[in-house]
C-alpha cells in the first residue's frame, strides 16, 4: 500500500521553521532599552563623580524599598549601604575607583527594604568624556544572598570541620599519653644496681597508638644470682599488653621457685597454653637467664623459647651469637621444648638481648631486611664500652632506620665492666 506525503507538513529545518524563529526574536526585540534597564535582574544606577545618584533603575529601587523621586539627585550612592559598607566604600571602593576608573566584583551590603542587610557585589566604571575628564559612574549591582548563604554554609562546614579534627587530636593525645603510660607499666621503671655488673635497656615504640607487646626484666634471686628475660608477645592492642603483664609476672614468680631458665620457661609454657588455649591462641617468644658472678667472671645460663640468639660483644671488639637453636614458641603447645645455653662474661663482655624489631626493620631503596649478619657486623663496630654505650649506638641505629622501622623493639644489655668490682658482692634489691 502506498502512503501520501501531506504537503501541508513542513520539514524540519524548513522555511516555516525559520520564520517561526525569527518571529520570537522580532517579539524579544520590541522591548524598549528603557524597559530592559528598568527591569534588569540586576540593579543598575548612575551617579556624578560624588557619588550622587542621577539614575536607578526599577530593579534596585525594589530592593532597597525607595521611591525614584526619595532618590534621584538627593541621595548618594553609598547612602545606599549599611554603615560597613559605607565605611568600606568611602575609605577604600572610591579612592580605588577614583585611582583605576574600574572596580569588579566588591562585596557590600546594602540597606534593603524592611531594614535588611542585603549582600551584594558591586561593579563600577567610570565614564569619561572625549578628552578624557571623568564624567558619571555607571555601576551594577548583583544580588548576592544565594552566594552569601552558600559561603555561609561553607564557613559553617570549615569550622564544624576544623573543630572536629581539633577534638580528635586531643582525643589522639589523650590516648597517646594512657598507651605511654599503660607501656610504661609493663616495663621495669628503672634496672636495678647489680654488683660488679653494668646494665642498660632500651624500649623504642614504632607506633604512639598501638601498645607493643616486647618486655624485659632484670631482678635478684636467690644466693646472689640475678635472673633477666626479655621477650615479644604476638601481636599488639590490649589483649598483647594483658600477656605482656601475664609473662612478666609469670617468669618473675617462677624464677623465686625455681630459677633454671629451662623451668621458668616451661611454667610460662603451661600458663599460657592453659590460658588462652579455648579461644584465640596467645603465645610469645622469650629468652630467660640467671647471672651467677664468680672470681673474674659472671656465669650466664639462658634459655630460648623461639626467641633470636642472644648476641655477645668481647672485650677484643669480636661479637657473635650465643646459639640457642630449636626452641619452641612459647604457650602454642603444652608441652614444649626449650633450648638452653651456658657462657661466661669476662671483664669488658657485654651481652645483648633484643627483639625482632631490630633485625626485621627494612632498610635501603629495595626495603630490604635488616637482617642478623648486619646487627652482628654493626655490634663488632663498635667500642667495647659496655652496655650502657652499645644500648646508646643501637637507640641511634633504631631512629636512623625511619619508617623502615614498623614494630616495637626492646633490648637489654648486660656486661662486666673492664675493671670490675667484686663479683661476688651482696645482691641490693630484696628477692621478694
Amino acid at each position: 500500500m502506498m502512503c501520501r506525503t501531506d504537503e501541508s507538513v513542513p520539514e524540519p529545518g524548513g522555511e516555516h521553521d525559520v520564520g517561526a524563529t525569527d518571529a520570537v526574536f522580532t517579539s524579544l526585540l520590541e522591548d524598549s532599552a528603557e524597559e530592559l534597564y528598568e527591569q534588569a535582574p540586576c540593579g543598575y544606577l548612575s551617579t556624578l563623580m560624588d557619588g550622587t545618584i542621577a539614575k536607578i533603575n526599577k530593579t534596585l529601587l525594589d530592593w532597597v524599598g525607595l521611591e525614584r523621586s526619595r532618590v534621584v539627585g538627593k541621595m548618594r550612592f553609598a547612602d545606599l549601604l549599611t554603615v560597613g559598607g559605607k565605611l568600606y566604600h568611602e575609605t577604600h571602593f572610591a579612592p580605588l575607583l577614583q585611582m583605576k576608573g574600574e572596580v569588579s566584583g566588591i562585596a557590600l551590603d546594602i540597606k534593603a527594604a524592611g531594614r535588611q542587610r542585603m549582600p551584594v557585589l558591586v561593579t563600577s566604571k567610570v565614564k569619561t568624556s572625549e578628552d578624557g575628564e571623568p564624567m558619571l559612574i555607571r555601576t551594577t549591582v548583583f544580588d548576592a544572598r544565594d552566594r552569601r548563604a552558600y559561603e555561609a554554609e561553607l564557613l559553617r562546614g570549615r569550622k564544624a570541620a576544623e573543630e572536629a579534627h581539633r577534638q580528635s587530636e586531643a582525643d589522639r593525645a589523650r590516648l597517646q599519653e594512657a598507651l605511654a603510660v599503660l607501656q610504661q607499666s609493663l616495663l621495669p621503671a628503672a634496672l636495678p644496681v647489680v654488683p660488679g655488673l653494668e646494665a642498660g635497656s632500651y624500649y623504642h615504640t614504632a607506633s604512639a597508638d598501638l601498645l607493643g607487646g616486647d618486655f624485659y626484666d632484670l631482678f635478684p634471686v636467690d644466693g646472689g644470682r640475678w635472673a633477666f628475660f626479655l621477650g615479644d608477645v604476638c601481636g599488639k592492642g590490649p589483649q598483647a599488653a594483658a600477656v605482656t603483664s601475664l609473662a612478666r609476672y609469670t617468669l618473675r614468680a617462677a624464677a623465686l621457685h625455681d630459677a633454671d631458665p629451662v623451668t621458668a620457661l616451661s611454667t610460662l609454657n603451661t600458663v599460657l597454653h592453659e590460658r588462652y588455649a579455648s579461644g584465640e591462641g596467645r603465645y610469645c617468644t622469650a629468652i630467660f637467664g640467671v647471672l651467677e658472678p664468680a672470681d673474674g667472671h659472671v656465669g650466664v645460663h639462658l634459655a630460648s623459647g623461639g626467641h633470636p640468639s642472644a648476641l655477645i660483644h668481647r672485650a677484643d671488639g669480636s661479637a657473635d651469637y650465643l646459639p640457642t637453636p630449636g626452641g619452641l614458641l612459647v604457650g602454642v603447645l603444652p608441652q614444649a621444648p626449650f633450648t638452653a645455653a651456658h657462657t661466661d662474661l669476662r671483664p669488658g663482655d657485654t651481652l645483648l638481648l633484643y627483639t625482632d624489631g631490630l633485625t626485621e626493620a627494612r632498610i635501603g631503596p629495595a626495603r630490604e631486611l635488616y637482617g642478623e649478619d648486619a646487627l652482628r657486623a654493626f655490634t663488632a663496630g663498635q667500642s667495647p664500652a659496655g652496655p650502657q654505650a652499645l644500648i646508646t649506638a643501637l637507640s641511634g641505629l633504631l631512629d636512623s632506620f625511619g619508617d623502615g622501622l614498623d614494630d616495637d623493639t626492646a633490648l637489654l644489655a648486660l656486661g662486666v665492666p673492664a675493671t670490675p668490682a667484686s663479683l661476688a658482692a651482696p645482691a641490693s634489691e630484696d628477692p621478694t
